[in-house]
């Protein structure tokens, strides 16, 4: 099975919310759609730090966005845009940035035509939506990140299932 190396980004504004797009899979355009962190495909001979940058900045315009640690790292095997099954290695990656309104001018057709719609998202609008939201379990994940509690290491593993499960630490 062929692996796909994708950096998501966490990106967080002043007011600690985070973006996220809202999309379909193409290979299911009447499908069901999901909300999920901005981010893509690292391109050949790119490092994490540079396939995040590069994603943030067409995926959103944002230009001011400093990057931290990674905080999660998942692995699932999902469909591509071809509807091919691969195995995703997915790492999160802390975005902060001043916010503001998002730009679509960067985005591929494939993306325009599968996104349905971006946001800013408070942690209480996470914690109370009842739309699907990756990775699973966000609100959650996202309250430490919040309090200030971000390792140099990632604090997840993944389970047989694929979701992403908090690893028990002291802080």
């Amino acid at each position: 099975m062929r692996e796909r190396l994708t950096a998501r980004v966490v990106l967080l504004d002043r007011q600690s919310r985070i973006l996220l797009l809202k999309g379909r899979l193409p290979s299911s355009p009447e499908g069901p759609s999901f909300w999920f962190t901005v981010g893509g495909g690292l391109e050949d001979g790119e490092g994490l730090a540079e396939a995040a940058a590069r994603e943030v900045v067409e995926e959103t315009g944002l230009t001011d966005v400093v990057l931290g640690p990674v905080l999660w790292r998942d692995e699932q095997i999902l469909e591509d845009l071809h509807g091919e099954r691969r195995l995703f290695r997915q790492q999160y990656v802390l975005g902060r940035t001043a916010g503001g309104p998002i730009s679509r001018v960067g985005w591929l057709d494939h993306e325009h035509a599968f996104t349905d719609d971006v946001r800013w998202w408070t942690l209480d609008e996470l914690r109370q939506t009842r739309d699907v939201v990756y990775p699973a379990g966000l609100a959650e994940l996202l309250t430490d990140v919040l309090a200030g509690h971000v390792a140099a290491e990632p604090l997840l593993i993944a389970t047989p299932d694929g979701p992403v499960r908090p690893v028990p630490r002291a802080i």
